[in-house]
């Protein structure tokens, strides 16, 4: 007897976010995931005529494939992966991590070695831009714990968040996508924080529920060469596997000239992987009324109500502002009364304050509002 909140899931998944068609095939990447889930998804997807093609991975045995593989590994694997990206019409990406730093060890040659051969042409390349996709986590005992939760606890959080009514946050999102693609000036300011940049001229994106799950975060992109300013970020964040808090940047004209954190070498080594990764690539207000704290799991920290993300790295197609990378990094800074406060204007005028919005056409995006 399957947990009926996997149907429930598995509904909003095909239907919601990949909305798949009869006829189309989607591929279905499984890290560390109980088979039921996805004998329920596999269900789901021929109830409405698709063609499901499911590949399943562990995170400890990616790990292995890391330490020991080659520039001929990862082309060979690049190659296999964009064959089966080219067949399908849809992609989910279900990852349930055991441990969530578990490839804390591989070398960052290894790393960036990855990043430009396999994940940079496959994912950001082509899966990206080519297919109609959702990313989402799956509830675990490392996950509950880096939330400082019971297990039943998260999974209770996990399936709140994952099934909300998104079509009811879409339409609340429409004032602010709105306001964003009319606005050409940003000033955050907060503990550490005065920055500012243009997102004048960028395209604006909502999430709900399309593209990962949970979803809630409204995203545009700094003009490249507009961001100046100091930023302090106030949650841990983690990448390949490592994980780094007490984040501080400094930027002139659009790049980071100066970066702290807890492990600034490896930091250090992560923005000079190319030179679009000292730059940003996002903008994003959280929005998901049920996601209050961070969990170092970037797909619900950066959906936190009352944050933003702010995203050294790879611009997305949909919201270009011309930076290109490997590094895609969102880093979360939330703006509540217990995590230090904060003030968001654009063009002069204050829009949120302590991760509240002021203005009356935007107050639908608070929490009380979207529960």
């Amino acid at each position: 007897m399957y947990d009926p909140r996997m149907k429930k899931l598995a509904d909003v998944i095909v239907d919601h976010s990949i909305q798949l068609k009869k006829g189309e095939a989607v591929y279905i990447e499984a890290f560390d995931m109980p088979h039921e889930m996805l004998e329920v998804l596999v269900r789901k997807v021929y109830s409405v005529g698709g063609h499901p093609l499911v590949s399943e991975h562990s995170a400890s045995l990616l790990r292995t494939l890391h330490m020991h593989a080659d520039e001929t590994t990862y082309k060979i694997m690049e190659e296999t992966e964009l064959e089966k990206f080219k067949r399908v019409q849809a992609y989910i990406g279900l990852r349930g991590w055991m441990n969530t730093t578990e490839e804390s060890d591989v070398p960052a040659d290894k790393m960036a070695m990855y990043r430009e051969l396999f994940y940079g042409p496959v994912h950001i390349g082509w899966r990206l831009t080519k297919t109609r996709w959702v990313v989402l986590r799956w509830p675990t005992p490392a996950m509950a714990q880096n939330a400082q939760m019971s297990t039943e606890g998260f999974e209770n959080l996990y399936f709140d968040t994952c099934t909300l009514d998104y079509s009811k946050m879409d339409k609340a999102m429409d004032p602010l996508a709105s306001l964003m693609g009319r606005t050409d000036k940003v000033h955050i300011i907060g503990p550490g924080t005065d920055l500012t940049f243009s997102i004048k001229g960028i395209p604006v994106i909502k999430c709900s529920g399309q593209m990962n799950l949970p979803d809630g975060e409204c995203y545009t992109a700094p003009v490249r060469d507009s961001v100046n300013g100091s930023l302090a970020y106030n949650t841990k964040t983690i990448y390949d596997g490592k994980v780094y808090e007490n984040i501080k940047f400094r930027f002139k004209n659009g790049k980071i000239v100066e970066a702290t954190s807890s492990d600034t070498p490896n930091m250090t080594r992560l923005l000079d992987t190319d030179e679009g990764a000292r730059y940003l690539g996002e903008f994003s207000f959280g929005l998901n009324p049920y996601v209050k704290s961070p969990m170092m799991e970037t797909l619900f920290d950066e959906k936190i109500s009352g944050s933003v993300h702010i995203t050294p790295g790879n611009s997305y197609d949909d919201a270009p502002n011309g930076n290109h990378s490997a590094v895609h990094w969102d880093i979360v800074l939330i703006q509540t009364k217990e995590w230090g406060g904060g003030e968001i204007y654009f063009d002069d005028v204050l829009i949120r304050k302590d991760g509240k919005f002021v203005l009356p056409e935007l107050k639908g995006l608070n929490p009380e509002n979207l529960i």
